[in-house]
């Protein structure tokens, strides 16, 4: 269900991210933030009068196409001169690499390297005997001719591998390189594509389609030995039958250069995973965390007779945010302390956000980009992103079938 109350914070991301989005279209940003087209258009407009900035002024200006040769012949030699010196970097450049292959040669595995071998044979026996390249190369020469026999069921398995990994690579690249083979499969069967995750693994293995390796996280979460006890109503039960029943939140440092950090607190519906609430800030006041669950209530209409799970941390145990919860009709339930597999759904949500966002990088750069780069990220998460916990449907996507069965059973 999308938010009917749209904060003044989630407005000014959602324009900034349009603004910074290379040859971005309303439709294509206002799809990945789960609004309508027309909404973010008179944001965008709205904004953009604001700061007195006509439409002619957001047209990039055309690029030329080259450089015009100059007249002057000394000048047109000092040209020529600086493209000689171009190509010849060029050319070090791909005999470099060219060394580079046949050293790595050695490494390839044995079968590979086989292979090879009869290729190379084939590629040679105008030249030599097949028997004395065979016997040189150290491979049976039956075994050779019978790999012969099978060059054109090969070329075609080849050729269809080629296919795939492109169909693979529009799948990888859309999800800004987080797609391992389990969604990878999924969204090639959603668009038709019948294939095995089996084959969809070995050609992103050969055709070195990887994803993002996580990094070693900071803790944030900091106790408050002064604060009542909470029970733990979630016992490291992180699902749910129906949405708006179990939330959980937490907090997640999101480094900026120079060694500075925001902060990110989060509410996740147990149910399908969905981001209903979320909070950036410079600090990690209890307003952080309560900003975001006031989120969660617009976004539900509701919070009421719902259980929200966090950690020990002194923002969740102080009294500002039981009286929050008190006042939105919260339970609240909390793990042990020093036990980051009591809120384990949550670490993994933000171990997937970083690492799919940084991409192997130490930070965000400056914190106008970190807003926007972790704001697209959450928003795309719920209305394109595949969960596996949702049997590889976005959250929106598996709260829309669910809420569709209710009503067909009802009926």
């Amino acid at each position: 269900m999308a938010m009917k109350d749209y904060s003044d914070e989630f407005k000014a991301d959602a324009v900034a991210l349009y603004e910074s989005t290379p040859a971005a279209t309303y439709k294509s940003i206002a799809a990945d933030l789960g609004i309508n087209r027309a909404t973010l258009r008179e944001w965008v407009l709205r904004d953009r009068e604001r700061r007195g900035v006509t439409a002619a002024a957001t047209t990039p200006a055309a690029r030329p196409i080259g450089a015009v040769p100059s007249a002057d012949p000394d000048e047109r030699v000092r040209q020529l001169e600086a493209r000689v010196a171009e190509l010849e970097a060029s050319e070090r450049k791909l005999a470099t690499e060219r060394d580079i292959l046949r050293k790595a040669a050695k490494y390839f595995r044995r079968d590979e390297l086989v292979r090879s071998r009869f290729q190379f044979v084939d590629d040679h026996r105008n030249t030599y005997e097949v028997k004395r390249l065979c016997q040189v190369l150290d491979v049976n020469r039956s075994s050779y001719y019978k790999w012969l026999s099978g060059a054109e069921a090969r070329a075609a398995r080849q050729q269809k591998d080629h296919i795939l990994a492109e169909e693979i690579r529009q799948v990888h690249g859309e999800s800004a390189g987080a797609y391992g083979s389990p969604r990878v499969t999924a969204e090639l069967r959603e668009k038709g594509r019948r294939v095995n995750e089996k084959r969809v693994a070995r050609v992103m293995r050969r055709f070195s389609i990887t994803g993002i390796r996580l990094r070693r996280r900071v803790r944030t979460t900091i106790p408050d030995p002064a604060t009542s006890p909470v029970s733990d109503l979630f016992q490291r039960d992180f699902t749910a039958t129906e949405p708006g029943l179990k939330y959980m939140g937490d907090i997640t440092y999101l480094p900026l250069q120079g060694g500075e950090f925001l902060y990110l607190a989060t509410v996740l519906d147990c149910f399908s995973r969905k981001v209903v609430g979320w909070s950036i800030a410079g600090h990690m006041r209890t307003d952080l965390v309560a900003d975001a669950l006031r989120m969660a209530a617009r976004t539900r209409d509701s919070l009421h007779g719902a259980v929200f799970h966090s950690d020990h941390g002194a923002q969740y145990a102080s009294r500002a945010y039981a009286d929050l919860c008190t006042e939105l009709g919260v339970t609240r339930s909390m793990g042990a302390v020093g036990t980051s597999a009591d809120n384990a759904a949550c670490e993994s949500f933000h171990a997937s956000l970083k690492r799919e966002t940084l991409q192997g990088a130490h930070d965000f750069g400056d914190a106008s980009t970190c807003r926007r780069t972790v704001f697209a990220w959450l928003t795309r998460y719920n209305t394109r992103r595949r969960h596996s916990a949702n049997g590889h449907l976005s959250p929106n996507a598996y709260e829309a079938r669910h809420h569709t069965a209710k009503l067909t059973l009802a009926a």
